[in-house]
């Protein structure tokens, strides 16, 4: 369709022609129909389409108007665009004059340079349809069009057509085709266009397999949901399981069924009326909840909530919440009489989210009563993100922190100031990403989980290889783990075709915060987290690192303590607690009248403080993470974890999310041979005479600690500046997933004057893990390269 508009004189006087790049995700969003009706509004002539670069445009017309339609497009672009950059590009040719505003056909699409585009939930356009008795999509579970719905999901190849998706699988009747070929229509070139004519379509089965025939597939789902039903939904990236969560009987079940005691669920609600009548919520929460990539948001536990969200969301005083982003969700929860589901992933315990449906039966029918399946197929699973925010002094608007980064955030790239070529990065162990650079961008894969398994490692194989066909990269340098044992690293090292490069794991952690905030040059990193594997050949995990992209040097950390039994200490840390206390008292424990400790049977305090001091099956770390299981338990908090950080969860959990600080338990900082030791033994002899008091303060000490562990990092901080004269730091690793420590953290060093850094596009734990890698990688490959050629 082309804009014909008629010549005069004065016009023709006043004519500029100039051409623009616009890059982003600007393909699959209905951007060259929004630019057409732009050009429209604006009454300028030219053309513009889709090339390997992203959109190409031309515009004829007075100067005027060419910036007034620059503007309203880079202020107001469609819902799903993305807009990176906008510039302009020098015209070799003469340009004729234009008569009419066309949509050109794509150009040399052979290599994508563009931005794959994330799924998004339905859009309210759609919903009113759905809801519409007298639209043809009425109560239609997969109504989409342009601006919303599956895209990473469904796609198999790239440029992004219905070809090259999963909807291939479906032929598009002929309304819905007239709506896909009408540049005016909003579903124009909407891939996944579809009706309950020629689209998907829902199947109801029984937890074995078989069909279950009915009018209403939600209705009767709903049903059986009011009734205490466990239910499997295939969703947009994946399985659901779901329950009515004001049903603790239901609740439980699943608890029981899924092996899941402990663990938080997140919960469903349809708006965020109904999200305030069981969390405290403000405008800024709102905002991220109606977003459109709706993750699930931590919220705190409205008062009046907390004894019915207990079951939900044991000893956390947050409750993960999300808005449907589906249309099949929005049904869901039509009925008033079920305003609240548990929307859980629909995974066996450490296995990643079931995405396919003899899979779905096969591992969640000992779960599911019922499975709510569908034919449109998923390309590439996706669990839902996990976001909260943040509120820092001075700062009127909250921050955004990433606990997870996935469904509508993936594979969305991070954008540096610098190239780092094309690296693929492996990632972490645990929570991992896999990440691949081109250029200046460097894609991060969606949240794939731990590596644990077979099925969690193929996945990772699998999103590795997708990403690279996507992108049209092909990468040179494959960057991993330093961990000789993971299973990502023996993989790499296997791979004789490529260069690989391993990356100290708390080196990338440093790398990647450098990295999305921008920064280079020599840098202090704060790294604290569960696990990492050191260049000593211990664990670290308590770290103050010196250094930048192309090397460190560890300057500081805490002091060694043991983990007794190896990793079994991390599913019973109890056992850091006896080795925590033999480091403070040495071999004589006979004296230490602790609750947690006098629980034990008195062979197992014989065993584990036997293998303490002689150091038996007992491997060393510098983890802060492991500091916390260890504190946590000796508090009697947690004494086993059934998910990782737990034990350090549940004893921030007592904090209420009041951060005010408290006074800090004793430690000492010494200097060995250059490197800062902060030495834990004194806070473990005043944690110990406190215990021993009749009734204890659990709350109050755990608040001391946690401000002893900011105070330490402060105190660090501050030497080495010092010593170092420099003031750059980053802030990175698991632990600053706790709320009270990076909000204290950041508040404390900025009233010093210092402006700390921390993650906001990407979690701060190890699923940040694989763009520190890709940085990390090609800074060593320049640095050879250049040695190579005598620079």
């Amino acid at each position: 369709m082309v804009l014909n508009f008629p010549d005069s004189a004065e016009k023709l006087a006043l004519l500029q022609t100039r051409r623009y790049r616009v890059c982003g995700i600007v393909q699959g969003v209905g951007f060259r129909p929004f630019v057409h009706r732009l050009a429209r509004t604006h009454r300028i002539t030219g053309w513009v389409l889709n090339d390997s670069e992203g959109v190409l445009l031309e515009l004829q017309a007075p100067s005027d108007a060419i910036k007034n339609f620059i503007t309203e497009l880079e202020l107001d672009p469609p819902p799903l665009a993305k807009i990176i950059d906008v510039f302009e590009v020098q015209i070799d040719e003469i340009a004729p004059n234009y008569h009419s505003f066309d949509i050109r056909k794509s150009q040399d699409l052979a290599n994508m340079n563009t931005i794959i585009p994330p799924d998004s939930n339905v859009c309210e356009d759609c919903l009113r349809e759905m809801r519409d008795p007298g639209d043809r999509r009425y109560r239609y579970a997969f109504i989409n069009c342009t601006n919303c719905g599956p895209r990473y999901s469904i796609i198999l190849g790239m440029p992004y057509d219905r070809s090259k998706s999963t909807m291939r699988a479906f032929a598009m009747c002929p309304e819905c085709n007239r709506e896909y070929i009408d540049i005016e229509d909003r579903r124009y070139h909407a891939q996944p266009n579809a009706c309950q004519s020629c689209g998907p379509h829902l199947q109801l089965t029984d937890k074995a397999g078989n069909s279950i025939i009915t009018d209403d597939v939600v209705r009767y789902v709903i049903s059986r949901l009011r009734e205490g039903a466990i239910v499997a939904i295939k969703s947009l990236g994946g399985f659901h399981l779901v329950v009515d969560a004001s049903n603790e009987a239901a609740v439980r079940e699943l608890r029981r069924r899924k092996h899941r005691d402990a663990k938080p669920f997140a919960v469903m609600v349809a708006n965020t009326l109904s999200a305030a009548s069981w969390v405290l919520i403000n405008q800024h929460d709102e905002e991220l909840l109606e977003s459109v990539q709706r993750p699930i948001v931590l919220l705190r536990k409205h008062p009046t909530a907390i004894s019915l969200l207990e079951e939900i969301a044991p000893r956390n005083p947050n409750l993960g919440v999300m808005l449907p982003s589906t249309p099949l969700q929005h049904l869901l929860l039509e009925d008033p009489a079920l305003p609240v589901l548990v929307m859980t992933s629909g995974n066996l315990s450490g296995h990643p989210i079931v995405f396919e449906n003899p899979i779905a039966i096969e591992q969640l029918g000992e779960i599911a009563d019922y499975f709510v399946l569908n034919d449109r197929d998923i390309r590439t699973r996706i669990d839902d993100s996990v976001v909260r925010g943040i509120v820092l002094e001075g700062k009127n608007v909250p921050q955004v922190f990433f606990l997870r980064r996935s469904r509508g955030f993936a594979p969305y790239p991070i954008h540096l100031p610098y190239s780092v070529g094309s690296v693929i990065a492996l990632g972490a162990e645990l929570k991992t990403t896999v990440s691949i650079s081109k250029g200046k961008q460097v894609f991060i894969s969606q949240h794939i989980g731990d590596l644990k398994n077979d099925a969690t490692f193929r996945s990772h194989i699998d999103c590795a290889r997708h990403m690279q066909e996507l992108l049209g990269v092909k990468a040179g340098t494959l960057a991993c783990d330093l961990h000789p044992a993971f299973r990502s690293t023996r993989n790499a090292i296997e791979q004789s075709e490529i260069r690989v490069v391993q990356v100290q794991h708390h080196h990338a952690h440093m790398v990647s915060c450098m990295a999305e905030n921008g920064l280079s040059g020599q840098t202090i990193g704060v790294v604290f987290d569960g696990t990492g594997y050191g260049t000593d050949g211990t664990i670290w995990g308590g770290e103050f690192l010196l250094g930048d992209a192309e090397g460190f040097t560890r300057v500081g950390h805490l002091r060694p303590m043991l983990l007794l039994g190896g990793d079994k200490a991390v599913e019973e840390p109890i056992r850091i607690a006896i080795s925590l206390l033999v480091e403070a008292f040495g071999e004589n424990l006979t004296k230490i009248d602790i609750p947690a400790i006098n629980a034990l049977s008195e062979q197992r305090r014989e065993i584990f403080s036997k293998m303490a001091i002689k150091k038996i099956n007992s491997p060393t770390t510098s983890s802060m993470g492991r500091l916390f299981d260890g504190i946590s338990s000796l508090m009697g908090i947690c004494t086993e974890v059934e998910y990782e950080g737990q034990a350090a969860i549940e004893m921030e959990a007592l904090l209420q999310r009041d951060f005010h600080m408290a006074r800090p338990l004793e430690y000492i900082v010494e200097n060995n041979e250059g490197c800062l030791v902060v030495d834990y033994r004194p806070l473990i002899r005043e944690l110990a005479h406190q215990l021993s008091q009749p009734i204890p303060d659990i709350s109050e000490l755990s608040r001391r600690f946690h401000s002893t562990v900011v105070d330490i990092i402060c105190e660090v901080c501050l030497r080495l500046i010092k010593q170092f004269g420099i003031k750059q730091i980053v802030l990175s690793g698991g632990v600053f997933c706790n709320e009270f420590i990076l909000v204290n953290t950041l508040n404390s060093l900025e009233a010093h004057g210092i402006k700390p850094y921390f993650h906001q596009l990407v979690p701060t734990n190890d699923g940040g893990i694989s763009l520190g890698q890709v940085v990390v990688a090609a800074a060593q490959v320049k640095r050879e390269t250049q040695h190579n050629n005598g620079d």
